[in-house]
């Protein structure tokens, strides 16, 4: 879960990219009280949480208050996995689940020291491949003040009893797999029925993308993005770049010469980038991390 983009101990800091790192820290110094809000929740993302949690010494006392929606179509969407909240409170006694219908923020306090306020679930997605931006605080003042708020919130939703999840999630599994099916074969036959247009459509798409700019240009312009935030080696430039450009990072494409297999195109294009970035003065390689040039600053980028 962790990003190679790393967190911030300013009394406030924005998170953007890849967050988990930051989200690891907040839980694992959760000493009293901690606060998890998201409307989407999935097992693994609980699994990682409960492992990180169960290495305190007092995690037993953990008083873990879990505020979520319990939305019928996002528990069929498999976005909302009650079995993994479950799990997850099997081993803290402590544990709480509001039902809260009217939820959309994502917000994590530990005791009055860390909050996250931010547009990710917690899921894989929210945590480590989507598009996400939200704000770390240490400052305790305002802490305090995110966590009194949603405090009195909770108090507007429903107390749910393990017992209750654990009783939901068995009444919905056979809906569950019945929906998840008829989704896919839907959208099978939707696929079967236009895939000609749909590929029509990713073209016209690509297209547009190649009209304001060449690959490496986006490659580059992405590069020095990544790097104005912290230097990175190009093997963890690599997957961040996917993350924000999967149309034009296809695995399935190679650079074949005579031949011979060059490995992925796109990542020949990053480097190519990379390079140019490098002859043009605007980054720097330094033992085996690229960084911004000295003397440019991420505003001038």
């Amino acid at each position: 879960m962790d990003s190679p983009l790393g967190g911030s101990k300013r009394p406030v800091a924005l998170l953007s990219g890849p967050w988990g790192q930051e989200m690891a820290s907040l839980l694992e110094n959760a000493q009293k009280f901690l606060l998890l809000a998201s409307p989407f929740i999935t097992r693994r993302i609980m699994t990682w949480a409960g492992d990180l949690l169960s290495k305190s010494s007092n995690h037993l006392d953990l008083q873990i208050l879990c505020l979520t929606n319990l939305r019928v179509d996002s528990i069929l969407s498999g976005s909302l996995e009650l079995d993994g909240i479950g799990e997850f409170g099997r081993g803290f006694p402590n544990f709480s689940v509001i039902h809260m219908p009217s939820l959309h923020a994502k917000v994590f306090i530990a005791d009055n020291s860390r909050a996250i306020i931010t547009s990710g679930n917690l899921t894989d997605g929210g945590l480590r491949n989507n598009c996400e931006y939200g704000v770390s605080i240490r400052n305790p003042k305002l802490v305090k003040e995110v966590r009194r708020d949603f405090e009195r919130y909770s108090s507007l939703g429903a107390m749910v009893s393990l017992q209750e999840i654990r009783d939901l999630a068995g009444e919905l599994e056979d809906l569950r797999k019945t929906y998840q099916a008829q989704n896919r074969r839907l959208v099978s036959e939707v696929k079967a029925k236009f895939r000609n247009r749909l590929k029509d459509a990713e073209d016209r798409l690509l297209q547009i993308r190649a009209r304001s700019n060449t690959n490496q240009g986006i490659f580059s312009r992405t590069v020095l993005y990544l790097l104005s935030k912290s230097p990175l080696r190009t093997s963890e430039l690599h997957p961040l770049i996917q993350q924000i450009h999967p149309d034009l990072c296809d695995d399935t494409a190679d650079r074949v010469i005579d031949g011979v297999n060059f490995g992925k195109k796109w990542k020949h294009h990053v480097r190519s980038a990379q390079q140019a970035l490098k002859r043009e003065g605007l980054v720097t390689l330094h033992g085996d991390k690229w960084q911004v040039a000295k003397g440019r600053s991420a505003k001038s980028l």
